[in-house]
Protein backbone atom coordinates (compact mmCIF):
# COMPACT_ATOMS: atom_id res chain seq x y z
CA UNK A 1 0.00 0.00 0.00
CA UNK A 2 1.44 3.44 -0.90
CA UNK A 3 2.80 5.54 1.95
CA UNK A 4 0.73 8.54 2.98
CA UNK A 5 1.67 11.82 4.66
CA UNK A 6 -1.76 12.60 6.15
CA UNK A 7 -0.57 12.22 9.74
CA UNK A 8 2.40 14.60 9.37
CA UNK A 9 3.05 18.31 9.30
CA UNK A 10 4.18 18.79 5.68
CA UNK A 11 6.31 21.79 4.72
CA UNK A 12 7.22 22.36 1.06
CA UNK A 13 10.23 24.60 0.49
CA UNK A 14 12.12 25.94 -2.49
CA UNK A 15 15.86 25.46 -2.82
CA UNK A 16 16.46 29.24 -2.63
CA UNK A 17 14.57 29.42 0.67
CA UNK A 18 16.51 26.50 2.14
CA UNK A 19 20.00 27.42 0.89
CA UNK A 20 21.91 30.55 -0.05
CA UNK A 21 21.74 30.40 -3.84
CA UNK A 22 22.24 34.10 -4.48
CA UNK A 23 25.52 33.64 -6.36
CA UNK A 24 24.15 31.01 -8.73
CA UNK A 25 20.92 33.00 -9.12
CA UNK A 26 23.04 36.00 -10.14
CA UNK A 27 24.68 33.82 -12.81
CA UNK A 28 21.22 32.83 -14.05
CA UNK A 29 19.99 36.43 -14.23
CA UNK A 30 23.12 37.89 -15.83
CA UNK A 31 24.32 35.05 -18.07
CA UNK A 32 21.28 32.87 -18.73
CA UNK A 33 20.15 29.28 -18.28
CA UNK A 34 23.09 27.52 -19.94
CA UNK A 35 25.66 29.38 -17.85
CA UNK A 36 23.61 28.63 -14.72
CA UNK A 37 23.53 24.90 -15.55
CA UNK A 38 27.29 24.83 -16.14
CA UNK A 39 27.89 26.70 -12.89
CA UNK A 40 25.78 24.30 -10.81
CA UNK A 41 27.36 21.19 -12.34
CA UNK A 42 30.89 22.59 -11.90
CA UNK A 43 30.12 23.31 -8.24
CA UNK A 44 27.92 20.32 -7.43
CA UNK A 45 30.40 19.03 -4.84
CA UNK A 46 30.61 22.43 -3.13
CA UNK A 47 28.11 22.49 -0.24
CA UNK A 48 25.66 25.36 -0.25
CA UNK A 49 25.48 27.64 2.78
CA UNK A 50 22.26 27.71 4.82
CA UNK A 51 19.52 30.04 3.63
CA UNK A 52 16.88 32.02 5.53
CA UNK A 53 14.64 29.04 6.32
CA UNK A 54 17.42 26.53 7.04
CA UNK A 55 17.36 26.90 10.88
CA UNK A 56 13.56 26.48 10.94
CA UNK A 57 13.76 23.35 8.79
CA UNK A 58 16.51 21.87 10.93
CA UNK A 59 14.47 22.44 14.10
CA UNK A 60 11.29 21.02 12.58
CA UNK A 61 13.03 17.85 11.41
CA UNK A 62 14.60 17.42 14.85
CA UNK A 63 11.08 16.96 16.25
CA UNK A 64 10.96 13.55 14.54
CA UNK A 65 13.90 12.35 16.62
CA UNK A 66 12.32 13.73 19.76
CA UNK A 67 9.06 11.88 19.08
CA UNK A 68 10.70 8.75 17.74
CA UNK A 69 8.46 8.75 14.66
CA UNK A 70 8.02 10.73 11.42
CA UNK A 71 5.72 13.61 12.43
CA UNK A 72 7.24 16.31 10.18
CA UNK A 73 7.95 15.99 6.47
CA UNK A 74 9.95 18.61 4.56
CA UNK A 75 9.73 18.40 0.77
CA UNK A 76 11.94 20.25 -1.70
CA UNK A 77 10.13 22.00 -4.58
CA UNK A 78 12.70 23.39 -6.97
CA UNK A 79 12.81 25.08 -10.36
CA UNK A 80 16.12 23.30 -10.96
CA UNK A 81 16.29 20.31 -13.26
CA UNK A 82 17.21 16.97 -11.73
CA UNK A 83 20.68 17.50 -13.23
CA UNK A 84 21.35 20.93 -11.75
CA UNK A 85 19.45 19.99 -8.58
CA UNK A 86 22.10 17.41 -7.70
CA UNK A 87 24.08 20.14 -5.91
CA UNK A 88 21.04 20.90 -3.74
CA UNK A 89 20.56 17.25 -2.75
CA UNK A 90 24.29 16.88 -2.10
CA UNK A 91 24.08 19.87 0.23
CA UNK A 92 21.03 18.40 1.98
CA UNK A 93 23.01 15.25 2.70
CA UNK A 94 26.15 17.13 3.77
CA UNK A 95 24.13 19.22 6.23
CA UNK A 96 22.47 16.09 7.60
CA UNK A 97 18.88 17.10 6.77
CA UNK A 98 16.38 14.25 6.55
CA UNK A 99 14.79 15.42 3.28
CA UNK A 100 14.12 12.60 0.82
CA UNK A 101 11.20 13.80 -1.33
CA UNK A 102 11.54 16.45 -4.02
CA UNK A 103 10.13 17.81 -7.27
CA UNK A 104 12.55 19.33 -9.78
CA UNK A 105 10.57 21.17 -12.44
CA UNK A 106 13.23 22.33 -14.92
CA UNK A 107 12.31 26.02 -14.85
CA UNK A 108 8.52 25.63 -14.49
CA UNK A 109 6.70 26.83 -11.41
CA UNK A 110 6.70 24.07 -8.77
CA UNK A 111 3.67 25.40 -6.84
CA UNK A 112 1.35 22.91 -8.57
CA UNK A 113 2.95 20.09 -6.55
CA UNK A 114 1.95 21.66 -3.23
CA UNK A 115 -1.47 19.98 -3.44
CA UNK A 116 -0.43 16.40 -4.34
CA UNK A 117 2.20 16.43 -1.57
CA UNK A 118 -0.49 17.65 0.85
CA UNK A 119 1.68 20.51 2.09
CA UNK A 120 0.45 22.56 5.06
CA UNK A 121 2.91 25.34 4.20
CA UNK A 122 4.90 26.45 1.15
CA UNK A 123 7.98 28.65 1.56
CA UNK A 124 9.71 30.13 -1.47
CA UNK A 125 11.89 33.01 -2.61
CA UNK A 126 9.72 33.44 -5.71
CA UNK A 127 6.77 35.83 -5.13
CA UNK A 128 4.82 34.58 -8.15
CA UNK A 129 4.98 30.93 -7.02
CA UNK A 130 3.79 32.03 -3.58
CA UNK A 131 0.94 34.08 -5.02
CA UNK A 132 -0.26 31.13 -7.09
CA UNK A 133 -0.15 28.79 -4.09
CA UNK A 134 -2.19 31.26 -2.03
CA UNK A 135 -4.75 31.58 -4.83
CA UNK A 136 -5.02 27.78 -4.82
CA UNK A 137 -5.90 27.88 -1.12
CA UNK A 138 -2.58 27.02 0.55
CA UNK A 139 -0.59 28.78 3.26
CA UNK A 140 2.41 30.26 1.47
CA UNK A 141 4.95 33.02 2.02
CA UNK A 142 7.83 34.69 0.22
CA UNK A 143 11.01 34.54 2.32
CA UNK A 144 12.72 37.92 2.56
CA UNK A 145 16.55 37.98 2.51
CA UNK A 146 18.36 38.50 5.80
CA UNK A 147 20.99 37.04 8.08
CA UNK A 148 20.07 36.16 11.63
CA UNK A 149 21.81 34.61 14.62
CA UNK A 150 20.23 32.28 17.16
CA UNK A 151 21.32 31.17 20.61
CA UNK A 152 23.19 27.87 20.45
CA UNK A 153 21.32 24.93 21.90
CA UNK A 154 17.86 26.50 21.58
CA UNK A 155 15.81 23.77 19.90
CA UNK A 156 12.33 25.21 20.54
CA UNK A 157 10.48 25.99 17.30
CA UNK A 158 8.98 29.49 17.58
CA UNK A 159 6.54 30.64 14.88
CA UNK A 160 4.84 34.04 14.91
CA UNK A 161 1.83 35.19 12.89
CA UNK A 162 0.16 38.47 12.09
CA UNK A 163 -3.62 38.35 12.46
CA UNK A 164 -5.74 39.95 9.73
CA UNK A 165 -5.16 38.54 6.22
CA UNK A 166 -2.84 35.86 7.66
CA UNK A 167 -4.56 33.84 10.42
CA UNK A 168 -7.88 35.60 9.83
CA UNK A 169 -9.63 36.84 6.71
CA UNK A 170 -9.12 40.50 5.88
CA UNK A 171 -12.73 41.60 6.53
CA UNK A 172 -11.71 43.86 9.44
CA UNK A 173 -8.64 45.21 7.66
CA UNK A 174 -10.82 46.25 4.72
CA UNK A 175 -12.93 48.39 7.06
CA UNK A 176 -9.76 49.98 8.45
CA UNK A 177 -8.39 50.70 4.97
CA UNK A 178 -11.70 52.15 3.76
CA UNK A 179 -13.06 53.99 6.82
CA UNK A 180 -10.16 54.45 9.24
CA UNK A 181 -9.20 53.35 12.74
CA UNK A 182 -12.27 54.61 14.58
CA UNK A 183 -14.65 52.75 12.26
CA UNK A 184 -12.49 49.63 12.52
CA UNK A 185 -12.55 49.71 16.33
CA UNK A 186 -16.30 50.29 16.40
CA UNK A 187 -16.98 47.44 13.95
CA UNK A 188 -14.78 45.02 15.89
CA UNK A 189 -16.39 45.99 19.19
CA UNK A 190 -19.87 45.44 17.74
CA UNK A 191 -18.83 42.06 16.27
CA UNK A 192 -16.75 40.94 19.27
CA UNK A 193 -18.72 37.69 19.71
CA UNK A 194 -18.81 36.88 16.00
CA UNK A 195 -15.82 34.70 15.00
CA UNK A 196 -13.69 36.02 12.17
CA UNK A 197 -13.49 33.93 9.00
CA UNK A 198 -10.27 31.98 8.59
CA UNK A 199 -7.33 33.35 6.64
CA UNK A 200 -4.76 31.45 4.56
CA UNK A 201 -2.71 30.34 7.59
CA UNK A 202 -5.57 29.01 9.74
CA UNK A 203 -4.95 25.44 8.52
CA UNK A 204 -1.21 25.65 9.15
CA UNK A 205 -1.77 26.89 12.72
CA UNK A 206 -4.25 24.05 13.28
CA UNK A 207 -1.66 21.55 11.99
CA UNK A 208 0.91 23.02 14.39
CA UNK A 209 -1.60 22.61 17.22
CA UNK A 210 -2.04 18.93 16.37
CA UNK A 211 1.72 18.46 16.43
CA UNK A 212 1.96 20.30 19.75
CA UNK A 213 -0.56 17.88 21.24
CA UNK A 214 1.93 15.04 20.73
CA UNK A 215 4.14 16.57 23.44
CA UNK A 216 3.50 17.13 27.16
CA UNK A 217 2.16 20.70 27.63
CA UNK A 218 4.90 21.47 30.15
CA UNK A 219 7.66 20.34 27.78
CA UNK A 220 6.45 21.24 24.28
CA UNK A 221 9.26 22.24 21.85
CA UNK A 222 6.88 24.31 19.71
CA UNK A 223 5.62 27.78 20.62
CA UNK A 224 3.31 30.00 18.58
CA UNK A 225 2.60 33.72 18.87
CA UNK A 226 0.09 36.16 17.47
CA UNK A 227 1.82 39.51 16.90
CA UNK A 228 -0.75 42.05 15.77
CA UNK A 229 -1.12 45.81 15.49
CA UNK A 230 -4.55 45.47 17.09
CA UNK A 231 -5.20 46.77 20.61
CA UNK A 232 -8.16 46.89 22.98
CA UNK A 233 -11.08 46.78 22.32
CA UNK A 234 -10.32 45.01 19.01
CA UNK A 235 -8.50 42.22 20.87
CA UNK A 236 -11.69 40.52 22.09
CA UNK A 237 -12.87 39.28 18.71
CA UNK A 238 -9.48 37.72 18.03
CA UNK A 239 -9.47 35.84 21.34
CA UNK A 240 -13.04 34.62 20.87
CA UNK A 241 -12.26 33.56 17.28
CA UNK A 242 -9.36 31.34 18.34
CA UNK A 243 -11.55 29.91 21.11
CA UNK A 244 -14.32 29.15 18.59
CA UNK A 245 -11.79 27.39 16.36
CA UNK A 246 -10.48 25.35 19.33
CA UNK A 247 -7.00 26.50 18.37
CA UNK A 248 -4.44 27.38 21.02
CA UNK A 249 -1.90 30.15 20.60
CA UNK A 250 0.86 30.33 23.21
CA UNK A 251 1.51 34.07 23.22
CA UNK A 252 -0.58 36.99 21.98
CA UNK A 253 0.91 40.47 21.57
CA UNK A 254 -1.54 43.33 20.91
CA UNK A 255 0.83 46.16 20.01
CA UNK A 256 -1.52 48.98 19.06
CA UNK A 257 0.61 50.02 16.10
CA UNK A 258 4.06 49.67 17.72
CA UNK A 259 6.87 48.34 15.54
CA UNK A 260 6.90 44.54 15.68
CA UNK A 261 10.66 43.98 15.29
CA UNK A 262 11.70 44.28 18.94
CA UNK A 263 8.88 42.02 20.08
CA UNK A 264 9.62 39.35 17.48
CA UNK A 265 13.27 39.37 18.49
CA UNK A 266 12.28 39.03 22.16
CA UNK A 267 10.01 36.10 21.27
CA UNK A 268 12.90 34.54 19.32
CA UNK A 269 10.83 33.83 16.22
CA UNK A 270 12.26 31.26 13.82
CA UNK A 271 9.87 32.74 11.29
CA UNK A 272 7.23 35.49 11.22
CA UNK A 273 4.38 35.78 8.71
CA UNK A 274 2.75 39.13 7.82
CA UNK A 275 0.67 40.34 4.88
CA UNK A 276 1.98 43.91 4.88
CA UNK A 277 5.28 44.43 3.12
CA UNK A 278 6.28 47.37 5.33
CA UNK A 279 5.99 45.22 8.47
CA UNK A 280 7.89 42.40 6.78
CA UNK A 281 10.78 44.64 5.78
CA UNK A 282 11.00 45.99 9.33
CA UNK A 283 10.94 42.48 10.84
CA UNK A 284 13.34 40.90 8.33
CA UNK A 285 16.32 42.65 9.90
CA UNK A 286 15.55 40.94 13.22
CA UNK A 287 14.04 37.51 12.45
CA UNK A 288 13.38 35.31 9.40
CA UNK A 289 10.28 36.76 7.77
CA UNK A 290 7.77 35.58 5.20
CA UNK A 291 5.59 38.00 3.25
CA UNK A 292 2.05 36.70 2.66
CA UNK A 293 0.82 38.52 -0.49
CA UNK A 294 -2.83 38.16 0.40
CA UNK A 295 -5.72 40.46 1.24
CA UNK A 296 -6.51 44.11 0.74
CA UNK A 297 -2.96 45.32 1.55
CA UNK A 298 -1.69 43.48 -1.54
CA UNK A 299 -4.35 44.47 -4.06
CA UNK A 300 -3.67 46.81 -6.96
Amino acid sequence: MPERLDDRLVVAISSRALFDLEESHRVFEQEGVEAYCRYQIEHEDDPLEPGVAFPLVRKLLALNERLGRPAVEVILLSRNSADTGLRVFNSIQLHGLAITRAAFTGGASPYRYVRPFGADLFLSADPEDVRRALEAGFAAATLLPGRHTRAAGDEVVRIAFDGDAVLFADVAERIYKRDGLEAFARAERDAAREPLPGGPFKGFLAALNRLQSAFPPEDCPIRTALVTARSAPAHERVIRTLRAWSIRIDEALFLGGLDKGDFLEAFGADIFFDDQRVHCESAAGRVPTGHVPHGVANEG
